[in-house]
């Protein structure tokens, strides 16, 4: 396609890039290789000129590469080559239209939030030993499993916040919005714990702080973070763990349980149900597995 007006506008825009943007080799052999792609089906179609293509053939590209199997970031990126080639052709009259303007890149599939197994998660929070670091640190697990709470408003709780007769805690959540969360007998044990045998040790000065570092000042979230990616070391957990695993865990166990996903949703402090609704997607993956395994007519057999 090297000598039809199309290669040519395709050559004259790397050009372009090259010389005028000082676009670097490894974004240039990108774009080289995806407009080699996009060229491919402008022939195929019997397109030899730029000015020759519809919206509509932009948008059946798109969805020629989702058909052999690309995945939408690399899709999406190719279609970034693409809007840019005729952007630059209708900019130097080569074309009389952008028909790539009104083409949006494809949606990247919701990626599920990352919950574990009941059983990694009590494992993950036997924290062993009684030293002041172990009891702040099984606390801290405890907390973060029992309210749901992200490790930002855990670090952020001062010791007022925890209410033992009512079993609950008042939590700083985003934008400010606060909201009080139930929390478990094993979570206040912990804290109890932490409070009447470690927290009096680690207070080197005043602080309202709950939790804790070994200088006496307040618990960063950096460390908080250090302490569940060590848990999850040591109770030899291999799945990925994430400063919000805790945090899905919570919710994903709550759904399978049979909880509402508008309390969950209160309870995650989430403004919308729509953000809480990923859960239910990963209950729904449970429930089809299951299905498949237990039901007789499950996969098609007599």
């Amino acid at each position: 396609m090297a000598g039809t007006p199309a290669g040519r506008a395709v050559g004259a825009f790397l050009d372009h890039l090259a010389v005028e943007r000082g676009t670097s080799r490894n974004t240039l052999d990108s774009y080289a290789r995806d407009l080699r792609r996009y060229a491919r089906h402008l022939e195929r179609l019997g397109v030899d000129d730029l000015s020759g293509v519809t919206e509509a053939v932009v948008g059946d590209f798109l969805a020629s590469l989702r058909e052999e199997g690309l995945a939408a970031s690399s899709a999406a990126r190719t279609l970034v080559a693409v809007r840019g080639l005729h952007r630059f052709a209708h900019r130097e009259g080569i074309t009389g239209h952008d028909p790539a303007r009104d083409v949006h890149p494809p949606t990247p599939p919701r990626r599920l939030p990352k919950a574990l197994p009941v059983d990694d998660v009590l494992k993950l929070l036997d924290v062993p030993g009684d030293t002041p670091a172990q009891l702040r640190d099984r606390a801290l697990l405890e907390l973060l499993y029992s309210s749901g709470a992200r490790i930002s408003e855990v670090v952020g709780l001062d010791v007022d916040d925890v209410d033992a007769a009512e079993r609950t805690v008042l939590l700083d959540g985003k934008g400010g919005k606060q909201r009080i969360v139930p929390v478990g007998r094993p979570a206040l044990r912990a804290l109890d714990a932490y409070l009447v045998r470690a927290r009096p040790s680690l207070a080197k000065r005043g602080t309202p702080a709950l939790f804790l570092n070994a200088r006496g000042g307040r618990l960063s979230r950096q460390t908080a973070w250090h302490v569940l990616k060590t848990a999850a070391e040591r109770a030899g957990i291999r799945a990925e763990v994430s400063p919000h695993t805790l945090r899905h865990s919570f919710a994903t166990h709550l759904l399978e349980g049979g909880a509402d996903v508008r309390v969950v949703q209160e309870l995650l402090g989430h403004s919308s149900v729509t953000t809480t609704q990923v859960y239910t997607l990963v209950t729904v993956n449970t429930l089809r597995e299951v299905y498949a395994t237990a039901h007789p007519r499950a996969s098609g057999g007599t």
